[in-house]
């Protein structure tokens, strides 16, 4: 059954709705990796999604859809900015972006979940996390 949690661009209110989609990731038997995976995936999502999306304009909120089953976690972050091309945002693994700030999170986020996609405005990624 997909849940839905609508917050205002506010950090604070990031972390409850993280530790609201752990604790269901908990109930459901997930390991310690598979939850670090999803915790570290659900703090870079929903954070760029204010950060970067909504420029923590506190009238923009941010959509946290999600379902959560022994088996898989699927969680789609939605935010009001006019978003961005995933495609464009460069390597930050590449020598001269090393000291860049930037890029990151998407890096951390496909490479922990087994499952990341963007609608094609750029204002909202899809996660899924297979409980292994």
């Amino acid at each position: 059954m997909q849940k839905t949690l609508v917050i205002h661009s506010d950090l604070d209110a990031a972390r409850e709705a993280e530790n609201r989609l752990l604790q269901e990731v908990a109930r459901h038997g997930y390991g310690e990796a598979s939850t670090f995976a999803i915790k570290l995936a659900l703090e870079e999502g929903i954070s760029n999604a204010i950060k970067h999306g909504n420029r923590f304009d506190p009238a923009k909120t941010v959509r946290i859809a999600y379902s959560v089953s022994p088996e898989r976690i699927a969680v789609t972050i939605t935010d009001e900015g006019e978003g961005f091309d995933p495609a464009s945002v460069a390597d930050p693994t590449a020598d001269e972006n090393l000291e860049k700030p930037t890029g990151r999170g998407i890096m951390l986020m496909r490479a922990y979940m087994d499952e990341v996609g963007y609608n094609d405005k750029g204002n909202q990624v899809r996660m899924v996390k297979r409980n292994t």
